[in-house]
């Protein structure tokens, strides 16, 4: 079963920092480079940038929560969210239906 998981191409979770203007100052955001590309798909989906998207998601953040305190972890948790909603989307049960929603995941 590890071998899924320890025969990944390196260069998927080594880091990479980008650099994103919001609103005007320039921050960086160090992610590996699996979830830059789940990112990018995302914002490809959304007709964005990947930095436009990243900006747009810092936006509604902040006006949910205020502060925003880890958003590298917050964009992670994105990516696994948006790759678990697709995987839910594709994965036909046994008798070709939509599979039962994965376990939602809430917020305290």
């Amino acid at each position: 079963m590890c071998n899924v998981y320890v025969k990944a191409d390196p260069m998927l979770y080594e880091s990479r920092t980008r650099s994103l203007r919001v609103h005007g100052v320039i921050t960086t955001v160090r992610l590996e480079n699996l979830f830059w590309d789940v990112l990018h798909d995302i914002a490809e989906r959304e007709n964005l940038t990947t930095s436009q998207f990243v900006v747009k998601l810092y936006d509604e953040l902040t006006t949910l929560r205020g502060e925003v305190t880890n958003f590298a972890s917050f964009l992670r948790v994105c990516c696994l969210r948006y790759l678990a909603s697709s995987e839910q989307e594709r994965a036909p049960d046994v008798k070709g239906q939509a599979a039962a929603p994965l376990r939602q995941i809430k917020s305290a």
